[in-house]
């Protein structure tokens, strides 16, 4: 299976053919930065205090205390949301071409928001040899930004506002105050270029692969009928410029949104008010829990975007190249075991499972509940993990005979060498008050009570806790709690785990 895990920072060319306009970024007149010179800038500017996705609205008003001291922004209280947690805007440069970007109007889409901070540093950076990308976007543009429209869904790592409202789906109503907020700066400022940020759940993939969609990009539609004109023309040719990058970082994981003309949207009325306004919908890629790569992702096409609205080099691209971008596809899942056999003795049955894990927010992290998400014939579903269960069969797990002490008494070590023997549980006797339901990446699961059991049979929506074995019980595999683990690898090479003690 061909999925991508790349490490950003080691591509270093300097241009690439786009696949879909049939064009390259060097056929394209004006100032650009290559590769190596985008890796340096964003490892210079990353925010260093924005490391994983449930940061809250305090976070990010700390860092604007901070931005207001450097003096290169503009920046401004603009209004409130529900709860009273304030909504700033930055504005930069004096140029003529007005800009609008706004982020996080969904609570748990927050990728573009770290993005945009670390845009921020990088605005207010001098004398590192990017003083002319800096000068190009000053003098040329005026920019708005607006980051974390719903700091009251940003509190709860939940999509909606505090009274329940997608602020997405607001702006013909705008019943709410941010909604009402964000559509009154549009109006106020004309923008004649959007960007509209967003994260989309990882269980897209792209049609003709197995690759997960690493990053979305849409020129929403302005009516029904999804006409092109002059505007939504000109945001198709800003994503062909988008996805020629993308293509040297993370090729064959870009798709386009969906494109129905959503009448409540904010993006397709931007679209209408005359902004040549574009989507970016921040995916899944492998080994990328917190979104870290594709921030980086989204900091490269959002600056470059800009240098090429500054410079209009964007409309030397083929608009046709968008057409060419394949839609989101569905069916991707975090585990896809094919032709297991789980059937009982009267009633055997080999088919394929497809498995998922939930994430539970608490506080500033999380854990996962794996679960039984699709069973069946499954060949047009993909897996960030599968497994060929050809002659391989289910196998319930055991919870370890005696209990442990403490928790303490649980090493990595000791869990693994438990899990090998067929033990996916193991109770604790004693648990230190801070340590009740404490999430741990121990690769067993630690309980407390009498309760626990591991998954008995394969149930749709029941729970991911079983082995992979052959016909003789040897254990090749382990399912434990959604997780995907191969016993004949090392502990090193398990990976991160989000469990809590149960």
């Amino acid at each position: 299976m061909k999925l991508f895990v790349l490490s950003l920072g080691l591509l270093a060319a300097t241009t690439c053919s786009n696949p879909f306009s049939g064009s390259s970024s060097a056929d394209i007149p004006g100032f650009k930065l290559d590769t190596a010179q985008m890796n340096k800038i964003y490892e210079t500017y990353k925010e260093p205090a924005l490391v994983s996705r449930r940061f809250k609205h305090k976070d990010i008003d700390s860092l604007l205390q901070l931005h207001k001291k450097r003096d290169v922004f503009k920046i401004t209280q603009i209004g409130k949301s529900v709860e009273g947690r304030s909504i700033n805007e930055l504005e930069y440069g004096n140029g003529d071409k007005k800009v609008m970007l706004w982020s996080q109007m969904h609570g748990d889409e927050p990728t573009a928001t770290m993005a945009l901070f670390d845009l921020f540093n990088f605005l207010e950076g001098k004398d590192d040899g990017f003083d002319s990308v800096r000068n190009i976007l000053k003098d040329n543009l005026n920019i708005h930004f607006i980051p974390m429209l719903n700091p009251d869904g940003a509190e709860r790592f939940l999509r909606r506002n505090a009274q329940s409202i997608d602020l997405n789906r607001d702006a013909r109503a705008n019943q709410t105050v941010e909604g009402a907020l964000l559509k009154s700066r549009a109006k106020e400022i004309k923008p004649r270029y959007g960007f509209n940020l967003h994260d989309q759940n990882i269980y897209y993939y792209v049609p003709g692969t197995k690759n997960p969609v690493t990053i979305s990009l849409l020129a929403p539609a302005y009516n029904t009928e999804r006409e092109i004109n002059d505007v939504r023309e000109g945001a198709m040719q800003i994503i062909v410029g988008m996805n020629n990058i993308l293509q040297q970082y993370v090729p064959d994981a870009v798709a386009k949104y969906d494109d129905t003309y959503t009448p409540r949207g904010f993006g397709d009325n931007f679209q209408s008010w005359g902004a040549s306004t574009v989507l970016i919908e921040s995916g899944g890629l492998k080994g990328d829990p917190e979104k870290q790569q594709i921030r980086k992702l989204n900091f490269i096409i959002i600056l470059n975007a800009l240098m090429e609205i500054a410079q209009g080099t964007y409309e030397n691209y083929d608009a046709q190249g968008y057409e060419d971008i394949p839609f989101n596809a569905s069916n991707m899942h975090d585990v896809v075991i094919r032709g297991l056999e789980f059937g009982s003795d009267s009633i055997p049955l080999k088919s394929d499972i497809a498995l998922r894990r939930g994430e539970v927010t608490d506080g500033r992290d999380f854990y996962v509940r794996g679960r039984v998400e699709d069973i069946g014939d499954l060949p047009e579903s993909f897996g960030y993990d599968e497994v060929q269960g050809e002659g391989l069969k289910f196998i319930q797990g055991k919870i370890a005979e005696k209990p442990v002490p403490s928790f303490e008494s649980i090493t990595p070590e000791i869990a693994y060498d438990l899990l090998k023997k067929g033990y996916m549980g193991v109770q604790v006797q004693t648990l230190k008050p801070e340590q009740a339901n404490m999430f741990h990446n121990l690769p067993i699961h630690v309980f407390t009570g009498t309760s626990f059991a591991t998954t008995p049979k394969i149930d749709l929506g029941g729970t991911a806790n079983f082995y992979i074995g052959d016909s003789n019980g040897n254990l090749k595999y382990a399912i434990l709690n959604g997780y995907l683990i191969d016993l004949s690898k090392p502990l090193s090479e398990v990976g991160l785990l989000k469990n809590r003690v149960l």
